[in-house]
């Protein structure tokens, strides 16, 4: 396996956004969008005729250049500019959700070695406790019963020990695979479970989601869409110049070359984009509805995040200040209970799996903790620390 090499969560961010190909493949989309606004841009071809006539003139060379009027390639241009930023909000949204995969990874992998490191110190404390039964049993203080007692816990904690190294490949080949890093790639993690957390207050939250959430932007965004599609709308029921001018040859009782010229005008008398403007007028109606009922949604949205974080916050404080010390606390009195012979195996045992379970609960609570933080910024669209 390669050399281990550091990395901090920031680092992991950072990793995530340069070489995520999903992340990689949205960006791709900005060709295509500027390639929309190239086209938007583009302004009508002339149309070169010639013409052979038995009539007089026989011949003809003419020229036909359409004049677009009212700003209908600027209006154009604007519609592309707009649905251009579309790409960019998808784009932002994309790499929003990838920065709370990376920290739900890299916080996944910290837990997944946290557990392999307490079932290695659990494995140790077996041995000792299979230790003192072989001596005691040998002592003639405790019946054989004890030392295969000990021998099963101390099988099962190696058992478990290397179940837990199997689930550590699994979250590093996780985590390498959303930073598009090789599978053998080995981090040494600078952040544990108990990297602290800012403090954040719901109403700041609320405000901030409903500025940078991808929803509203988007939603937001689309208005603008259909607001540059109703100006080039209305700016399509203006008149178009198409502009010809040429030379007639050939005209022998009359001239031998002369020019010729015309203006054409297509007058939009029956058909005006009605329907087009009714359409994006509707929809502006729409976005309207729809940005009210979402700021709603959102701010639910934020508001179940943060109590859900408040929750795994207070369940860690629980554990840390009282489960845990008591757990094991009670597991040093059983073991020194039974070192001195006033209490048989199975109370040490089952103190030992008491505190495994609570030190377990414990670091799943720190991983929920970073996790519930981790959706709460999804929820809000921004970083918060």
């Amino acid at each position: 396996m390669d050399h281990a090499q550091r990395l901090t969560l920031q680092a992991a961010f950072d990793l995530a956004e340069k070489q995520n190909l999903d992340l990689a493949a949205a960006r791709q989309r900005r060709a295509v969008a500027s390639a929309g606004i190239r086209i938007a841009g583009q302004r009508p071809n002339p149309t070169f005729s010639f013409t052979a006539l038995r009539d007089e003139p026989h011949e003809g060379f003419f020229v036909d250049q359409p004049i677009e009027t009212g700003g209908k390639r600027r209006r154009r241009l604007e519609v592309a500019q707009e649905e251009s930023g579309l790409t960019e909000i998808d784009i932002a949204a994309l790499a929003r959700q990838l920065r709370q995969m990376a920290r739900q990874a890299y916080y996944e992998l910290a837990f997944a070695r946290a557990e392999t490191a307490r079932l290695d110190e659990l494995v140790h404390l077996a041995e000792r406790l299979k230790q003192i039964a072989q001596d005691r049993f040998e002592a003639g203080a405790a019946p054989q019963l004890e030392v295969i007692q000990a021998d099963l816990q101390l099988a099962q904690a190696r058992a478990d020990s290397q179940v837990a190294r199997q689930r550590e490949k699994v979250s590093l080949s996780r985590l390498n695979a959303l930073l598009n890093e090789p599978a053998t790639t080995s981090w040494e993690l600078t952040g544990t479970l108990q990297d602290p957390l800012p403090e954040a207050k719901l109403p700041d939250l609320v405000e901030r989601a409903y500025a940078s959430n991808s929803g509203l932007q988007r939603l937001g965004q689309e208005e603008k869409v259909e607001e540059s599609r109703l100006h080039l709308a209305r700016s399509q029921r203006l008149p178009d110049l198409s502009l010809e001018f040429g030379t007639d040859f050939n005209a022998p009782h009359d001239f031998q070359v002369g020019p010729r010229s015309q203006i054409s005008l297509i007058v939009p008398l029956f058909y005006r984009n009605q329907g087009e403007i009714a359409q994006s007028l509707a929809s502006q109606r729409v976005i309207a509805a729809q940005i009210a009922a979402t700021r709603r949604a959102v701010a639910g949205e934020v508001e179940t995040a943060f109590f859900a974080w408040s929750a795994e916050r207070s369940q860690v404080e629980i554990y840390h200040d009282t489960l845990l010390p008591a757990a094991r606390r009670l597991e040093e009195m059983a073991a020194e209970s039974y070192h001195a012979g006033k209490a048989n195996i199975l109370a040490v045992i089952d103190a030992q799996r008491n505190v495994q379970g609570v030190e377990r609960t414990y670091q799943q609570s720190l991983l929920g903790f970073q996790t519930a933080f981790a959706n709460l910024e999804l929820a809000v669209g921004a970083p918060l620390d």
